[in-house]
């Protein structure tokens, strides 16, 4: 069973398998996340569980300290002790003090025991895997800065501020719009991007109260860009490539809430290349000994690196199912002194079919919240789509998401004037496809132009009846597709998307969102759409390896 401590300022107290304490092995303390939350959940978790297991496998005492209950971490018998303690300094010295392990693995619990790294270390507790000062060093901004110059590497324009008055001449020295954020914050919890000097003076109010003693982070917010994920493991010398995933909505949206496809699907090989080396000279100017995380930005052909965490993220397990690669049990053994090459990892795993990542939200729970994704992260869950076609893999991983996309039917179009002339080609393909389109005013006339057929609909502020909620109550529209028109979004606007959401209808708010829908029902409509385990999927990468530069 799982113990707590008795009463406060008692020693804290270890559940333990029988005999685990008579072997004499050496023990690895593993730091987990902590409570689930938007930002740090479950990924995490499952990467502190292959960490345990190959520290067992290795000859080690693992000794986990987390304090959710829904969490497999917790379980009795994933590790040789159990602390069930909140992750803190205080607790973790004191169970550093109890069990004299050789060192701490903070780097599977996401953001919560990252944070420990340092004020552990001048404790004089050791760090096992890449160094706090390594860590401290991609997460300082200054620091960030000066490590990018020196590899040559860019990254958008930027600057901190503690002040408001700070923020407005950062922000006026970079140029609106600007992506705003407080420091060391989980799943960008309280980031946005403002448009002008008023929304930023409304942001820094709130902002400062979030996060008093740490600096807000204003960048220039790259419009148009697309967002690459890439996730490596490196022992000090070689650096592997586990996966470069190819974020389906644009730069923008968080991480955790875009969709994402392995390999890339629309990247160039050149600019995969490009970003893969640009992964393998960070991880080895911070001296990385374990898994580390990359975030890009691609405009145009210019490649930005937007974030480096030299730790698991939560894309850790998606990789890991789609190239056939236990990589946190990779990085486990690493941490504690192994080399890639001793673990027969020398290559880059090119899977020859398309995996694809999409995110659950819990919009159903929250009448009337609009649901228009944005920099801070809302998602609590997230799915997996395979296929031989990124289309069919897209389609899979949405329909496990609960979007059940129908193959026939009508179409709402209503898009901001910024996507009015792009959501052309996409109706005409789903005209072409046999759906009906139906569409307020301002769309009507674009797709009307383009010499599409289709049912004007009067706007819900207008008065005019039936609008398209009434069509929706009355079960008529098989989807939406709905770009918000601004960070201010109308009241109508809100309640044509939250409707969509009591209703269980389908809606995509961006672009390339749609675009990935259409070409998903585009394949499904060829009969391209198959059932294989992933075992089978996993088979068939035999061979699929590239050789590393």
């Amino acid at each position: 069973m799982k113990e707590m401590r008795a009463a406060a300022g008692e020693p804290a107290q270890a559940a333990a398998r029988p005999g685990a304490r008579s072997r004499g092995r050496p023990r690895v303390v593993i730091l987990g996340g902590g409570p689930n939350r938007i930002g740090q959940g479950i990924e995490f978790d499952y990467c502190c569980v292959h960490a345990s297991l190959a520290l067992r496998e290795e000859g080690y005492e693992s000794i986990m300290v987390n304090c959710n209950p829904e969490t497999v971490s917790t379980d009795y018998d994933t590790s040789d002790r159990l602390y069930f303690e909140p992750l803190t300094l205080e607790d973790v010295l004191a169970i550093v003090e109890a069990e004299k392990p050789i060192g701490v693995i903070v780097q599977f619990g996401g953001q919560t025991p990252l944070n420990l790294a340092i004020p552990l270390q001048k404790a004089g507790v050791k760090i096992l895997g890449t160094s706090p000062q390594a860590i401290d060093r991609a997460e300082d901004r200054k620091r960030f800065a000066t490590l990018l110059r020196k590899l040559d590497l860019r990254q958008p324009p930027n600057g901190t501020a503690r002040s408001p008055d700070e923020a407005l001449r950062v922000a006026k020295r970079l140029g609106y719009p600007v992506l705003v954020r407080p420091s060391y914050v989980l799943g960008g919890r309280a980031m946005e991007i403002v448009y002008g000097p008023e929304d930023l003076n409304e942001y820094m109010a709130r902002a400062v109260m979030a996060s008093p003693q740490r600096p807000v982070l204003v960048d220039k917010f790259l419009e148009d860009a697309a967002e690459i994920d890439v996730d490596a493991v490196s022992d000090g010398g070689r650096t592997v490539i586990a996966g470069v995933m190819e974020h389906i909505e644009e730069a923008g949206i968080h991480s955790g809430d875009s969709c994402c496809a392995l390999p890339p699907f629309t990247l160039a090989e050149n600019i995969v290349a490009e970003i893969e080396e640009s992964t393998r000279a960070l991880a080895r100017e911070l001296g990385v000994r374990g898994l580390i995380n990359v975030q890009y930005a691609l405009r145009g052909d210019t490649v930005y690196v937007l974030e480096v965490n030299p730790r698991a993220s939560r894309t850790v397990p998606f990789v890991a199912k789609a190239t056939g690669v236990p990589w946190a049990d990779v990085a486990t053994r690493v941490i504690i002194g192994r080399t890639l090459r001793e673990l027969g990892i020398t290559r880059e795993v090119r899977p020859p079919h398309s995996a694809v990542k999409a995110p659950v939200f819990p919009w159903s729970r929250f009448p009337g919240v609009d649901p228009v994704l944005g920099p801070e992260m809302k998602s609590t869950g997230e799915v997996m789509g395979v296929d031989a076609k990124f289309g069919v893999a897209f389609a899979k991983s949405q329909i496990a998401a609960g979007n059940a996309w129908a193959p026939r039917g009508k179409v709402f179009v209503s898009v901001n004037n910024r996507d009015k002339r792009a959501i052309t080609s996409i109706a005409k393909r789903l005209a072409g496809l046999g759906f009906s389109l139906v569409a307020t005013h301002g769309t009507a006339a674009v797709l009307k132009n383009s010499g599409l057929a289709l049912e004007e609909l009067p706007k819900v502020q207008e008065g005019a009846r039936p609008n398209v909620i009434d069509r929706m109550k009355n079960g008529e529209i098989a989807f939406l597709i709905n770009t918000p028109s601004g960070r201010h979004c109308r009241p109508f606007e809100i309640s044509i998307r939250a409707t969509a959401v009591r209703l269980g209808i389908p809606l995509v708010t961006t672009l390339s969102g749609a675009a990935a829908v259409v070409l998903g029902l585009e394949e499904m409509a060829a009969g391209q759409m198959g059932v294989r385990s992933l075992q089978q999927y996993q088979g068939d990468l035999a061979g699929a390896a590239a050789p590393q530069p």
